[in-house]
C-alpha cells in the first residue's frame, strides 16, 4: 500500500472514532496525532487490534490497533453477545473479572463489567488486584460460564492485555477461541459498545474467593510434619511489584513457613516495574535484588513470580554454595518428581494417575513419570492444552501435577491455569524435603540427573522484524518442513514429528504415524543420540524459536559440573550444525 494510500486510510479511520462516543480525553489525543505525530497515527490507527486465540494484547494508548477502553470494550460486546448466544437457556450468566499491577489495569478490568452488566451479565469483580490462577478457581469456585483476566504477563509496561476463560477455568480453546473471534469482529465500532456505568449487575469480591482459594491449596501439602521441622527454611520471594504480593506470602504461610524475606523495594505493585527492564522471572536480570538479598541472608531458596503472578522463576545454591538460576525444566523435574514420589509414599498411586508437560518441555518428566506407572500426556506448547486434558479426564483419572518449559506449573484440579501461588507453595515444600534428608535442592537435581539422565535444555530465539522478517520467517519454517536433515551433529535424524501435517516419519522404516493433537506450525527432530530439537515461530512476536533438549548419562554428583560442560558443547555443536544465527 503506497505511504499517500495507507495515511487516508488512517485518517479516515481517526475520524470514525473522533465522531463516534467516545471521551474528550481521546478525542484531543486523537487531533493531537492527527496535527502533529503522523507516525503515532499510523502505528495507532493502520490495523484493528487482534483478538488472538487467547485475547488482546497490545501498547496502551489511544486507537484501533492499542489497548484502551474502546478495543476492550469492544472485545468484551463481542464476548457478551457469545455467552449470550451459547448460554441463551441459562437462567443467569455470570462471569468473574480480575486484574494485574499493570497500568489502566484496573480501568480496563472496571470497562469490562460495565459491558458484561449492560448485556445483563452477572459479574464477580475482584475488589482489587489478585493472581490470574485466583481468576480460574472463582470460575469454577462461583459457578461461572466465563471470565476474564487483565494482563499482560511479563511484557514490557508500555503493554497490557485481555485474557479470557471459558466455564472450566481455562483459557479458550476451539472452537470458542474462533467463535468469539468471529462475534468480536463483527463489532464495527465503538458506538455499538453497551456500558452500563451504574454497574448494577457487578458484585465486588475479595477476602472470601482467597480464603477459600488457600483452603484448596492446603490440601495439596504431603508433609506437614516436614514442613513444621523446617519452618525456618530461609525463603526469598519477590513479587517484581505485581500481584503475587496479595497471596504467595499468605500461601507459604497458610502452609507452614515462617522465615519468608520479600524483597521490599519490589513489593509495592506498580505498573512502571522501576526495579527492572522487564518483569519476567526467566530474565536473570529480574532475579538480582532478590539475589543479593538471598546471599545477605544466606537463603535456601528464592522465589520470583510475573506481574499476573502465573509463572514463577527460582534460584538455589550449587556445589559451590553460589545461587544459581533453574530453568523451567530444572523446576518442573524437581516438583513433578516430589509429588509423584510422595503419592508413591502414601500409598495414593491406584494406577489411574497422571501428569502433563508440553511438547518442548524436557522429556526427563515423562521418565519420572514412567518409574511410577503414572501416565504422562504430552501437549501443544500453552497451558491451555493441560487445563483441556484436566477437564477430559476430570472424573476418570487423577491429575498429580504438570508444567511447561516457560516456568509455568500445576499441581491439583482446583485451578486450571498456571499457578505461580501453588509452585512457590509447593516448591518451598520440596526444599524442607530435601533439607529434612540433609540434602540441598541442588543436590536433588542432580539426583534425579544420575537416576534418570541428565537432560540439558536450551531455548535459543532468533528475531525477525517487520513484514520482510515475518516471510523470512515463514521460510525458514518451509525449509526446514521440506528439505529435513537426515543428520545433526554427525546424529541421524531417526524421527520427524510435523504438527502441522498431524505426521510423524519414521526415518529408519520410512513409515508414518498419525499425531493425535491439533495443528500447530512446529516441527521436531528427534536424533538417534537422543537429542531433541523443536522449532516454532511464536504466536505473539516477530521470532522463531528452537528449542533443544540432549542427555547424557551421570554416574555420580562429582561428575556434574563436566557432564555440565560436555551438554552446553552438545547444543552449541546442534546450533552450529543447523546454521542459527543467535
Amino acid at each position: 500500500m503506497a505511504e499517500k494510500e495507507l495515511l487516508d486510510q488512517v485518517r479516515s479511520k481517526a475520524d470514525i472514532w473522533l465522531n463516534s462516543n467516545i471521551n474528550e480525553e481521546s478525542k484531543q489525543e486523537i487531533n493531537r496525532l492527527l496535527e502533529s505525530d503522523e507516525t503515532e497515527l499510523i502505528e495507532s490507527f493502520y490495523k484493528d487490534l487482534d483478538f488472538g486465540t487467547g485475547g488482546l494484547r497490545g501498547i496502551m494508548g489511544v486507537g484501533t490497533n492499542r489497548m484502551n477502553i474502546y478495543t476492550v470494550g469492544m472485545a468484551t460486546q463481542g464476548l457478551s453477545n457469545y455467552l449470550k448466544e451459547q448460554f441463551w437457556g441459562n437462567k443467569e450468566i455470570k462471569v468473574a473479572i480480575a486484574h494485574d499491577s499493570r497500568n489502566n489495569s484496573r480501568l480496563f478490568a472496571e470497562k469490562t463489567a460495565s459491558v458484561f452488566s449492560a448485556n445483563g451479565i452477572k459479574v464477580y469483580l475482584f475488589e482489587d488486584l489478585r493472581p490470574t490462577p485466583e481468576l480460574s478457581f472463582a470460575i469454577r469456585h462461583l459457578g461461572c460460564q466465563s471470565g476474564v483476566v487483565v494482563t499482560a504477563s511479563h511484557n514490557p509496561k508500555e503493554y497490557n492485555g485481555y485474557k479470557v476463560y471459558w466455564e472450566d477455568g481455562g483459557q479458550i480453546i476451539s472452537p470458542h477461541d474462533k467463535n468469539i473471534i468471529a462475534e468480536v469482529k463483527k463489532i464495527k465500532g465503538v458506538d455499538e459498545i453497551q456500558f452500563d456505568d451504574a454497574l448494577k449487575n457487578v458484585e465486588i469480591i475479595g477476602e472470601h474467593i482467597d480464603n477459600e482459594y488457600l483452603k484448596e491449596l492446603k490440601k495439596l501439602s504431603l508433609n506437614p510434619t516436614i514442613i513444621k521441622n523446617q519452618k525456618d527454611l530461609k525463603i526469598v520471594y519477590t513479587p517484581i511489584h505485581g500481584t503475587g504480593v496479595e497471596l504467595v506470602p499468605k500461601a507459604l504461610k497458610h502452609y507452614g513457613f515462617e522465615n519468608v524475606t520479600i524483597v521490599e523495594e519490589q513489593k509495592p505493585p506498580d505498573g512502571n516495574f522501576p526495579t527492572v527492564k522487564s518483569p519476567n522471572p526467566e530474565e536473570p536480570a529480574a532475579l538480582e535484588l532478590a539475589l543479593e538479598k538471598a546471599e545477605e541472608i544466606d537463603a535456601d531458596i528464592v522465589m520470583a513470580t510475573d506481574p499476573d503472578a502465573d509463572r514463577v522463576g527460582i534460584a538455589i545454591k550449587d556445589n559451590n554454595n553460589k545461587f544459581v538460576l533453574l530453568n523451567g525444566n530444572q523446576a518442573a523435574a524437581l516438583l513433578i518428581n516430589y509429588l509423584i514420589s510422595q503419592w508413591k509414599n502414601y500409598n495414593k498411586l491406584k494406577g489411574k494417575e497422571y501428569i502433563v508437560k508440553t511438547i518442548v518441555t524436557s522429556e526427563l518428566l515423562k521418565d519420572i513419570a514412567d518409574k511410577y506407572d503414572v501416565a504422562c500426556y504430552d501437549v501443544l506448547t500453552g497451558f491451555k492444552y493441560i487445563a483441556d486434558i484436566i477437564k477430559q479426564k476430570e472424573g476418570s483419572m487423577s491429575f498429580i501435577g504438570g508444567g511447561e518449559e516457560s516456568y509455568g506449573y500445576l499441581a491439583g484440579e482446583f485451578v486450571r491455569d498456571k499457578d505461580a501461588v501453588m509452585s512457590c507453595a509447593l516448591l518451598a515444600e520440596t526444599a524442607a524435603f530435601a533439607k529434612e534428608k540433609g540434602k540441598t535442592l541442588f543436590e536433588e537435581l542432580i539426583d534425579i540427573y544420575i537416576e534418570f539422565g541428565f537432560y540439558k535444555e536450551k531455548l535459543v530465539s532468533v528475531v525477525k522484524k517487520g513484514k520482510s522478517g515475518a516471510e523470512e520467517i515463514e521460510q525458514m519454517m518451509d525449509n526446514f518442513r521440506n528439505k529435513p536433515p537426515e543428520t545433526i551433529n554427525d546424529s541421524n535424524v531417526m524421527l520427524i514429528h510435523d504438527f502441522e501435517k498431524q505426521k510423524t516419519l519414521d526415518q529408519m522404516s520410512h513409515l508414518r504415524y498419525e499425531i493425535n493433537l491439533p495443528k500447530s506450525n512446529v516441527l521436531q527432530f528427534v536424533l538417534k543420540d537422543g537429542s531433541k530439537i523443536s522449532i516454532r515461530p511464536s504466536g505473539t512476536e516477530p521470532k522463531i524459536k528452537f528449542y533443544f533438549g540432549v542427555q547424557e548419562k551421570i554416574e555420580n554428583r562429582e561428575d556434574f559440573e563436566k557432564i555440565d560442560h560436555l551438554l552446553n558443547e552438545k547444543i552449541d555443536n546442534i546450533i552450529k550444525s543447523l546454521g542459527i544465527e543467535k
